[in-house]
């Protein structure tokens, strides 16, 4: 046999070999392996072999502790950072899977009823209307261009930050005939316009033909906070302005203790509502500097007690979310912390920010009782599973008032600022 038909016979025992490989259930396992594992420092991820596969570091500086064992593989997370791992079967690299190992962060779970105030940047045009004038009806507002739903930042070059801001403006122009240069935030572009304010028959001050918004209020459920910091999240929604369905652009806020004074229930296609009362306005728990798709974010000036578990507790990554049974801690009735029962339906392991992470349902008949379900003031609420924050309750399903959404509290803690994929600074030696 020359070697040109040994080299034929080598490569076609090669590939047959690769493609009865290709259906060997133990090399199908290791294919079905997700490429990328986290894992939170301290955390073991177990692998069962059912064949001779050996792991090992492509890395020179190990973040992994690994312990290849004759019938399993665990990886256990020692150092904050990323490592490649090969999977090997018979000397043959069969899998690289990329492994970040991330702080293992405790926050404190919330559940408070706060009082939310929001000052937004500038002032909301929320609505026009008519100025009774000698040639008709007018709103110089509208006129000017000026939509429902822009802000008004500047008038004639100087910054508006408040209701108060406008009046002389608009008094002087209207009697000096003299026309105002404003500009406007409109979703994310600049727009400049000029308007001249107008009397009302028989009145003596000059309006803009606008309804205008300079704050914003409502009630809702804090959801955790970091002991050292004080930084916290709460609602796991944004908050939008009423009128205008748009979300409010915060300059700054303040967050107050509140009390639940009733519940009105939820039913199908009517969502229901905690009423609620504020703290007075002296008793500020802490500010508020953002407002995103995922809930409120600010520091807090002291530390809150729920009552039940006034302790840093672990939190769980989308990953390590489970369908099953969870509680839920939240206020019905004044300012009293319970603990309740729900199910998570389904959970969706997220790469990336989003929303909706969690289909849950209250399966607590006595928050059922008191409240049909999931009521409008309970977003925010901390959802605990197997001794760890998992996420909030976000927003109920109108035609079903027993279900909605979760947010997984990844997310909230990085529009927080609190990064566990950062690693921890080294004390200077």
């Amino acid at each position: 046999m020359n070697s040109e038909t040994l080299r034929k016979w080598i490569g076609g025992i090669l590939l047959v070999s690769l493609c009865l490989i290709g259906f060997y259930k133990p090399f199908q396992q290791y294919l079905d392996l997700p490429n990328k594992i986290v894992l939170m420092q301290g955390e073991e991820y177990t692998l069962s072999k059912a064949a001779a596969v050996t792991a090992m570091s492509t890395s020179s500086k190990s973040q992994l502790a690994i312990a290849d064992e004759e019938d399993s593989v665990t990886l256990k997370g020692d150092e904050i950072g990323k490592e490649e791992v090969m999977l090997e079967l018979a000397g043959v690299p069969i899998k690289k899977v990329d492994v970040e190992v991330v702080n293992n962060l405790k926050v404190i779970p919330g559940g408070q009823s706060i009082g939310v105030k929001l000052n937004s940047v500038g002032v909301l045009v929320v609505g026009h209307h008519l100025i009774e004038t000698s040639e008709g009806k007018i709103s110089p507002g509208e006129k000017a261009g000026i939509q429902v739903g822009d802000m008004i930042t500047e008038i004639n070059g100087e910054k508006i930050e408040k209701l108060a801001d406008l009046g002389p403006y608009v008094q002087k122009a209207g009697e000096e005939r003299s026309s105002l240069n404003i500009v406007l935030k409109r979703d994310k572009e600049e727009v400049e316009t000029t308007l001249t304010p107008l009397q009302d028959n028989g009145d003596e001050n000059y309006k803009l033909g606008l309804y205008i918004r300079d704050t914003a209020a409502g009630i809702g459920t804090m959801t955790f906070f970091e002991p050292k910091s004080k930084k916290y999240g709460a609602l796991g929604h944004v908050i939008s302005d009423m009128d205008t369905k748009k979300p409010i652009e915060v300059e700054d806020g303040q967050i107050l203790n509140s009390t639940v004074t009733s519940i009105e229930k939820g039913m199908n296609g009517n969502p229901g509502e905690k009423l609620a009362r504020f703290s007075s306005e002296k008793d500020i728990i802490g500010d508020i500097t953002r407002n995103s798709p995922f809930g409120i974010f600010g520091k807090l000036n002291r530390n809150l007690d729920n009552g039940l578990l006034d302790r840093p507790m672990p939190v769980a990554l989308s990953h390590q979310v489970k369908e099953g049974p969870a509680q839920i801690l939240t206020v019905v009735d004044g300012e009293e912390v319970e603990l309740y029962d729900i199910e998570i339906v389904s959970t969706i392991p997220q790469k990336f920010p989003a929303t909706k992470g969690m289909v849950i349902k209250i399966t607590d008949k006595d928050l059922l009782d008191k409240t049909g379900g999931i009521v409008q003031g309970m977003s925010g609420s901390p959802i605990i599973q197997n001794d760890k924050i998992i996420g909030a309750v976000t927003h109920v399903f109108v035609n079903d008032p027993t279900s909605g959404y979760g947010v997984h509290i990844e997310w909230m803690l990085n529009e927080a600022g609190i990064n566990i994929y950062e690693r921890k600074q080294e004390k200077a030696s």
